[in-house]
């Protein structure tokens, strides 16, 4: 049975450091701030909540309980990971933080109203 716990919580820590580096090299290459924020706030979440996993499963096998701190920890970080990030998003369209060329789409709030024949723009936009 040891072999066993210890093979899964090692293949959560690759698993977990592999997300980790996916995550970080996602914020150091991807174009813009938008994009970025998928790099720490996805697959790095989920790498640390592989790691955290490994630690709960091989120390509660070993002490033949479970660690509270750890349980609390993971989440504590994937209640929070949603959250900044949501916040940190409407920060940047709040401050018009300019896109990617290549980003589809435009966010509701950065696109031009409509009243009649006539658009009227975003208040804030275009302003100097």
């Amino acid at each position: 049975m040891s072999t066993l716990v210890e093979f899964t919580a090692s293949l959560l820590l690759v698993a977990g450091g592999v997300f980790a580096f996916i995550g970080s090299l996602g914020m150091a290459h991807l174009r813009d701030f938008y994009m970025r924020l998928h790099g720490p706030t996805k697959a790095t979440t989920i790498g640390i909540g592989c790691m955290l996993m490994a630690s709960m499963l091989y120390f509660w096998h070993r002490h033949g309980a479970p660690d509270v701190q750890e349980m609390l920890i993971t989440l504590f970080l994937f209640i929070t990971a949603p959250v900044s990030a949501h916040l940190l998003a409407k920060t940047g369209l709040h401050m018009k933080l300019e896109r990617a060329d290549k980003t589809r789409g435009e966010p509701l709030e950065l696109r031009d109203e409509e009243v009649g024949d006539n658009p009227v723009p975003h208040p804030g936009k275009g302003d100097s």
